[in-house]
């Protein structure tokens, strides 16, 4: 999936007009666990917690130009898709229903709640929402917006753009990237070919939803179980075929992390940079900590993509430090 320099340009510039770039920092404790030089993309100092809101906000400004007569929207999510399209879609003066599935994150909930959207509890995993608001969109003439979309990532491309121009005179090595339906990944990917860098890019998939590196080794969508109780933004029970094709062309690795990898990361995030991280937000940490013999003395980046955690869940991953 690329993108001309003028999307990728007017991208940046619909993101910024709402958002400053966010940081990226090196850490010291951080790369002395690694035994590398380490920077982290932090995500979780948006508007909203995490890097969803790049992609809603370029998927909204397509909207009001190419369909103004859409008022009322509808999407399914476990949260951080959520709050991106209720902060747009508040922007844009347009009316916004988001399906989530029973338990999801009471946190993730009331912020989707205080952004103005309708919520709509509905099935027992993300692939039940996202069929009841299929079912929802047709029934009541609603705008769906979709999980993965060619709008959506080139909003999250410019995430990895400011990283990459950030550190253009030294680009990583190999940046790591969490997978939930793969718009971050394939937002790495853009920002890769538009920046000319030579950055590896390592998806991180949840041990407990392997749908995306099932497929990965079948060549071809496959539904796998979701099990993973942490890390809810990794919770992908089937893949988005585009997504996948994105990431068998431009994947340099795969890896899978446990929830007890990404609980760890999580402490550690919090103990070495004093930032609380989401489970998802912390994947591509526990990733680069599993390799961290591969990438010895190199440079590493990883993405910080969400800090939206529920106090409760929190307070239980750093009691098991």
């Amino acid at each position: 999936m690329r993108f001309t320099r003028e999307e990728m340009e007017a991208a940046l510039a619909t993101v910024h007009a709402a958002m400053p770039p966010t940081p990226q920092y090196a850490w010291p404790l951080l790369e002395r666990r690694l035994g590398a030089k380490l920077w982290a993309k932090h995500e979780n100092h948006t508007p909203v917690g995490a890097f969803k809101i790049r992609g809603g906000l370029t998927y909204f400004e397509t909207l009001a130009r190419e369909r103004p007569e859409a008022r009322h929207v509808i999407s399914a999510t476990r949260g951080n898709h959520g709050q991106s399209l209720g902060f747009a879609a508040r922007r844009h003066g347009l009316a916004a229903t988001i399906v989530v599935p029973h338990g999801n994150s009471v946190e993730k909930n009331a912020a989707m709640r205080a952004l103005g959207v309708e919520l709509v509890e509905h099935g027992e995993d993300f692939q039940a929402a996202s069929e009841h608001a299929a079912v929802l969109a047709e029934r009541d003439g609603l705008h769906r917006v979709p999980s993965f979309h060619r709008e959506l990532v080139r909003g999250v491309s410019t995430a990895y753009v400011e990283f990459f121009e950030a550190l253009k005179h030294a680009p990583p090595d190999v940046l790591f990237v969490p997978i939930g339906l793969g718009s971050g990944f394939a937002g790495a990917a853009a920002a890769r070919a538009h920046c000319g860098v030579a950055t590896k890019i390592v998806g991180v998939v949840s041990a407990h939803a392997t749908a995306y590196l099932d497929s990965l080794r079948a060549r071809s969508p496959v539904e796998s179980p979701v099990s993973t109780r942490l890390a809810d933004g990794m919770a992908c029970r089937v893949p988005v075929p585009e997504s996948l094709e994105v990431l068998l062309r431009e994947a340099d690795d795969v890896i899978a992390v446990s929830d007890e990898e990404v609980g760890e990361a999580m402490r550690i995030l919090f103990s070495d940079t004093h930032n609380v991280a989401e489970g998802a937000g912390a994947a591509a940490l526990a990733g680069a900590l599993q390799q961290r013999e591969r990438w010895r003395g190199k440079t590493v980046g990883i993405s910080l993509t969400g800090g939206n955690v529920d106090s409760g869940m929190f307070a239980e991953v750093l009691a098991k430090a």
